[in-house]
């Protein structure tokens, strides 16, 4: 089978798209024919080194959607979808044509969603879950502040938290569509005035919950944003991976800091989650990722380095048939 592989560890142009073995079926895991995998940030970074969990040489890959090919007869033929902490680092993922998959991480792909759109929800909807309603708690009535409101998982965070009943203010970089500001309640930028604006919006209360997708550089003005016994929720580390805060300021203002990294997150682990997510995908509640780009297997390196500059949107390798 084709595979894009990470020999090396650097710039999106030392991979390599190699012909490998197919992976092994035995009692414990199923194939599964890759029909769409996208390429997520944290795919970048992995092949740039910066995952010390990776053993090389290594198929990069998280997400996808496709048909079980090999395996148990009840799951043959069978479209499904997944995601998993363990693709792509230490176990090879799903920029290939074929994947091998634990059985405890099959689980159906929703009828209403194409195999693009399914490979899309994995990483941004699964660490929007995991941030604002395992760990945050986020509940009907409160509003919820969405710093990288206009990326892949801010927008799942917003959708989420529509769901469950809360304001959604969004933060982003530059003035939204009327489209995209449809999905807040009301939006602010990401400048120096992010926390006034918040407590203007709030009658000087703060938000119940802030989720940052961007961190780092932002992680002070975020903490600003939360109110009295609220919750802060980081993700990343955008541009600084040490940041200082008050903390008579923290402690005095009750703030809860939870960290939420969707890498814990195993295979089956977030199969159940998506087994949660399905319903809701079927009925319309929730929207898939934008998808900018699809592209074939031979294409995918340009891909990474479009997505390694910010550029090019969101993008899914199409595997088979592409």
């Amino acid at each position: 089978m084709k595979a894009l592989r990470i020999l090396h560890f650097g710039a999106p142009d030392q991979l390599v798209l190699q012909d490998v073995d197919r992976p092994v079926v035995d009692k414990d895991h199923a194939m599964v024919e890759v029909r769409a995998a996208p390429i997520n940030p944290s795919d970048v970074k992995n092949a740039a080194g910066l995952m010390s969990q990776t053993t090389l040489p290594r198929t990069p890959g998280r997400d996808f959607a496709g048909v079980v090919v090999d395996g148990p007869a009840e799951w043959l033929g069978k479209n499904v979808w997944g995601s998993g902490g363990q693709f792509g680092f230490t176990h090879d993922g799903s920029h290939a044509e074929y994947l091998q998959v634990p059985l405890g991480a099959l689980t159906l792909k929703p009828a209403t969603l194409d195999f693009v759109a399914a490979a899309s929800v994995g990483v941004p909807f699964t660490i929007a879950w995991l941030g604002l309603i395992d760990y945050a708690n986020a509940r009907s009535g409160e509003t919820v502040v969405v710093i990288g409101a206009s990326g892949s998982v801010g927008q799942a965070v917003c959708q989420l938290a529509r769901w469950r009943g809360c304001r959604v203010i969004g933060v982003v970089r530059e003035a939204p569509s009327a489209a995209q500001a449809a999905a807040f309640d009301a939006w602010t930028l990401s400048d120096q005035h992010l926390p006034t604006h918040v407590r203007e919006l709030t009658a000087g209360r703060g938000a119940e919950v802030v989720y940052d997708a961007v961190g780092g550089v932002l992680f002070a003005a975020a903490l600003q944003c939360v109110a009295q016994r609220g919750r802060l929720v980081e993700i990343s580390a955008t541009g600084a991976s040490e940041v200082t805060f008050n903390l008579r300021d923290f402690y005095h203002n009750e703030t809860q800091l939870f960290g939420a990294d969707s890498l814990k997150l195993g295979s089956p682990d977030t199969a159940r989650l998506l087994d949660r997510l399905a319903p809701l995908f079927d009925d319309g509640t929730l929207l898939v990722p934008v998808v900018q780009r699809t592209v074939t297997l031979d294409e995918a390196i340009v891909a990474y380095q479009q997505v390694a500059r910010g550029e090019g949107g969101r993008q899914v390798i199409v595997p088979v048939g592409g």
